[in-house]
């Protein structure tokens, strides 16, 4: 297991007793970034998930990648080239193809960053420059931080999963909201993404 996992899981069960007793049911963080991936397609894999359930993204980014079995996955200018009804038959939606187009075109601007120039900079500063984009949010650009750029201590306090997670955790009736999630994680840090891996697998 990955030295900095082990640190994070420590910590994490160190801080209370519902902690403790979660993180030994789960056992290690088996947390698999993608380190390989470039901005510009992690963004493009979050949209076609965004707002799904796992298996429908999955279905919708296997008949995408599909188009284009030469590739590993298509560069900004085939996607923009491509033809949008054959789009709409993977099943996007007609504002998920205005934001795709609008990724892909930004990545030809230089607007979305390569890897390396997206490693060197600040978490805050990526968010802010990636969420100018349309149909880019928060949590969209927090999925590129956390799964491309392994950056340890990201929360999503946005997400569903997160803050149910945190709700079933600590048996209290109403999730807490995005302002309470940032507070409360604040004790989570330096380890707040592996913090997030365990909330998205506390069972229901």
């Amino acid at each position: 297991m990955p030295a900095p996992y082990h640190e994070a899981s420590t910590f994490l069960a160190s801080l209370d007793d519902d902690w403790q007793r979660h993180v030994e049911t789960i056992g290690p963080c088996l947390l698999q970034p993608k380190p390989s991936r470039e901005p510009y397609e992690a963004l493009v894999r979050a949209i076609a998930y965004q707002q799904l359930h796992a298996r429908a993204g999955d279905a919708i980014l296997g008949r995408l990648l599909a188009l284009y079995p030469a590739l590993t996955f298509p560069r900004p200018e085939q996607l923009l080239a491509t033809d949008i009804a054959q789009m709409r038959g993977c099943g996007f939606s007609a504002s998920k193809i205005t934001t795709l187009h609008g990724i892909a075109q930004a990545a030809l601007d230089g607007l979305v960053p390569d890897y390396a120039t997206a490693l060197v900079m600040d978490d805050e500063a990526l968010i802010e420059r990636l969420t100018m984009l349309r149909g880019v949010g928060r949590w969209t650009v927090e999925m590129l931080l956390i799964y491309s750029l392994e950056r340890p201590d990201i929360l999503p306090a946005d997400d569903f999963g997160v803050r149910e997670g945190y709700r079933r955790l600590k048996g209290l009736e109403q999730q807490p909201s995005r302002k309470q999630m940032i507070e409360i994680g604040l004790a989570w840090s330096p380890y707040r993404t592996v913090a997030a891996w365990y909330l998205w697998r506390v069972p229901k």
